[in-house]
C-alpha cells in the first residue's frame, strides 16, 4: 500500500468517525432559568441523542417544547437541531412509574394511573421559573433529543457597540 493511500484511508476513517459523532452527540445552549442552580442562562450543554427507553429517572433531558402548552401537535421549527429552540428539564417520571405528586393536576394527567407508554414526566430544578409537565403534562418520546452529559461552559454575553449586554 502507498503512503497516499494510507493517508487517504486515514482521512476517510477520521471522517467517518466524526460523522457518526455528528450523528450522535449535539451541542445545546440553555435559555431561561428552570434549570438553575444546576444549569444557568447561556450555559452549553452537550447530548447525546437517546430515546425513552435508555432514559432514568433523574436524568437531565432535552426536548423540542409543545406548539402551545399540552399541544404536541406541531412538527416544529425545523429539522436541524441549530434551527430548533429546545428545552432542557429532568425526568421526574417514565412509562409505567407513578406520577408525581407535583404533575397530578396537570392536564391530561390522570394522578391514580401510571405514565402511559410512549410518554415522560419532567420537571425543572426551579419551580418557581420553569413551564414544565405540571403545565404540560405528559412528553411524548418522539419530541426527545437525547440526555445531557455535561455542561461545557457558558459563552460570554453579547455585547453591542454601545456596551449594553444584548
Amino acid at each position: 500500500m502507498t503512503a497516499a493511500a494510507v493517508t487517504a484511508a486515514v482521512v476517510l476513517a477520521a471522517a467517518a468517525a466524526v460523522t457518526g459523532l455528528r450523528r450522535t452527540l449535539v451541542v445545546v445552549e440553555v435559555f431561561g432559568q428552570s434549570m438553575a442552580p444546576t444549569l444557568r442562562q447561556g450555559d452549553r450543554v452537550l447530548v447525546r441523542r437517546r430515546g425513552l427507553e435508555r432514559l432514568r429517572c433523574g436524568d437531565v433531558v432535552v426536548f423540542a417544547p409543545p406548539y402551545l402548552p399540552g399541544r404536541w401537535d406541531h412538527p416544529g421549527e425545523g429539522r436541524r437541531t441549530s434551527e430548533r429552540r429546545w428545552v432542557i428539564k429532568r425526568v421526574a417520571a417514565l412509562p409505567g412509574d407513578p406520577v408525581p405528586a407535583s404533575c397530578a393536576a396537570a392536564p391530561g394527567v390522570r394522578p391514580d394511573a401510571p405514565v402511559p407508554p410512549g410518554s415522560l414526566l419532567v420537571l425543572g430544578d426551579n419551580p418557581a421559573h420553569s413551564t414544565d409537565s405540571r403545565a404540560w403534562g405528559y412528553i411524548p418520546a418522539d419530541r426527545i433529543l437525547g440526555v445531557v452529559l455535561r455542561r461545557l461552559g457558558s459563552r460570554p454575553p453579547a455585547v453591542d457597540p454601545s456596551g449594553t449586554k444584548v
